[in-house]
């Protein structure tokens, strides 16, 4: 059996446009056989009276023509009042609304490149997007709850209320064009299912999962997580550092909250045109602590005589908008 057809926003409209096709009805017949009209100066003086125009009549007005035409203004009126009220009514309803909202954020989403995808907008979630939004990063947050997308709507941030365990929907997120991908859900055995899906949809990803429980770890990384964190291991490890060395602690905190000091993980692209140039020349004014080379190799401290390559990743401390556009170069 057909579906039935769920009504458009716009239905109760229908009344006044049926109204409206009458009143003109109306008119048109009243002018032409009651006064002898044609039919052209019938419709014009009908139509300019509906929409209260106030022209200068067509033809001369007897007393029961000024009866007729007052009828006909009235019901005009009434129906132009009727018709802009239904109307408003329809544009403030939450249908219509949640309809432009969804294109624009449709829009917004599809616009996205080099971005971050993630998947999960619980406690771990919302402190991930809020760090990103304070870096300046474009982001996106996949949560299949009806609550936490008004959530989203309410901080500003661009969503998708969609399952990330799907194809499809990590595809609509634009996983291809992902720089990476972070499943942060409170159910290990979600986050392992998201993990292989984007591994299947992106073999290129970089991919961050959550684990709850310290026996997912290896499932997730078996899953095709490039890293695995568990809020509660990483919790722990940080209060013992925190015991053994506040020192460096202190001085981690200083630099990851405030100005004007960063760590920096500045990635040398292929085609980028920092290839073939020496340290040195590349990090300007920051720090250089450590080099990861394309084949592996770590070095710590790097030389500044060392000649970088295609895929070297390059750890600095330094100022923020010192090291932002060795980012993008």
């Amino acid at each position: 059996m057909p579906k039935d057809r769920q009504p458009t926003p716009w239905a109760p409209l229908k009344f006044p446009a049926l109204s409206a096709l009458g009143v003109l009805f109306y008119g048109v017949l009243g002018y032409v056989v009651v006064f002898g009209w044609s039919v052209i100066d019938a419709l014009y003086m009908t139509v300019m009276t509906m929409t209260t125009v106030g022209y200068t009549e067509v033809r001369a007005l007897d007393t029961n023509a000024k009866l007729f035409t007052i009828t006909l203004l009235v019901l005009g009126a009434t129906l132009l009042v009727l018709t802009l009220s239904i109307a408003a009514s329809v544009l403030l309803e939450d249908p219509v609304r949640e309809r432009i909202r969804r294109r624009r954020l449709s829009k917004r989403v599809r616009e996205l490149q080099d971005h971050f995808i993630v998947c999960g907008y619980g406690r771990v979630g919302r402190t991930v997007a809020a760090a990103f939004a304070s870096e300046g990063v474009p982001f996106l947050v996949m949560d299949r709850s009806e609550d936490r997308a008004h959530d989203l709507t309410e901080d500003g941030f661009a969503h998708l209320t969609a399952d990330a365990t799907r194809k499809e929907d990590l595809q609509e997120a634009g996983i291809l064009r992902a720089r990476a991908l972070l499943s942060v859900v409170d159910d290990d055995a979600e986050n392992i299912f998201i993990t292989m899906t984007a591994r299947a949809a992106n073999p290129k990803l970089w991919i961050v999962a959550r684990a709850s429980q310290e026996e997912s770890i290896e499932r997730l990384r078996t899953a095709g997580a490039n890293r695995v964190y568990s809020p509660f291991v990483t919790a722990g490890r940080e209060m013992a550092v925190a015991a053994i060395n506040p020192g460096v602690v202190d001085f981690l905190e200083v630099e990851t909250e405030g100005p004007p000091l960063r760590l920096e993980e500045v990635r040398i692209e292929v085609g980028s045109r920092h290839v073939g140039r020496k340290l040195g020349e590349v990090k300007g004014e920051a720090q250089a602590l450590a080099v990861r080379q394309a084949g592996g190799d770590v070095l710590a401290p790097p030389d500044d005589d060392l000649v970088i390559g295609e895929g070297d990743v390059l750890v600095l401390l330094g100022e923020r908008d010192t090291l932002r556009p060795l980012e993008r170069q």
